[in-house]
């Protein structure tokens, strides 16, 4: 699936959504790692990361050559500032219908509009796949990012008390969420 779109982000810089490539692997690979270092919210921390750069790059490059998966970052000043991304929950009948998203962004970049800017490139894509679900897991004390996914037409429709199990918090209260296409 393939994705390209310049946007002005609050602070008036503009940046540029498109598929993540091979040639991104590397800086990818270490913007992945600055998130999930900058951040509680997400999934793993860095040294769980279970790719190297190469890997990485054919990761970019298998997503970009999907008919309904896509890995998209968010270049600004050359660099990238976020990466964002959809996933079929299954292949099989009963499971197709479904996506997964999943969006994280370089702490420096928050509050300028860029993750409403991600997740609506990933709903446009996951409507473009033929998705007509699309879920997302969210820790319940993330308010800015439930605020958004709200905004944007997510609901509810399940929580886990111990989702995840931080290191530095201990256990963490996962919401789960959908948004019907």
């Amino acid at each position: 699936m393939k994705y390209e779109q310049k946007f002005v982000l609050k602070n008036g810089q503009e940046v540029l959504i498109r598929n993540g490539v091979a040639a991104d692997g590397a800086a990818v690979f270490d913007t992945f790692n600055r998130t999930h270092e900058e951040t509680d919210y997400l999934l793993s921390y860095p040294d769980e990361n279970s790719y190297d750069p190469e890997q990485e790059a054919q990761f970019l490059e298998e997503k970009t050559n999907s008919s309904n998966e896509i890995e998209l970052v968010a270049v600004i000043d050359g660099k990238v500032a976020g990466t964002a991304g959809i996933e079929a929950m299954g292949k099989k009948y009963k499971m197709k219908h479904r996506a997964e998203l999943g969006i994280s962004i370089l702490k420096e970049y928050w509050g300028l509009g860029l993750g409403r800017i991600l997740t609506s490139a990933c709903i446009q894509c996951a409507r473009k796949a033929g998705y007509s679900q699309l879920e997302l897991n969210v820790v319940a004390d993330n308010t800015r990012a439930l605020s958004l996914y709200k905004s944007l037409g997510f609901t509810e429709f399940g929580r886990n008390p111990r989702g995840f199990n931080s290191r530095m918090s201990g256990y963490q209260e996962l919401l789960y969420m959908r948004l019907e296409l």
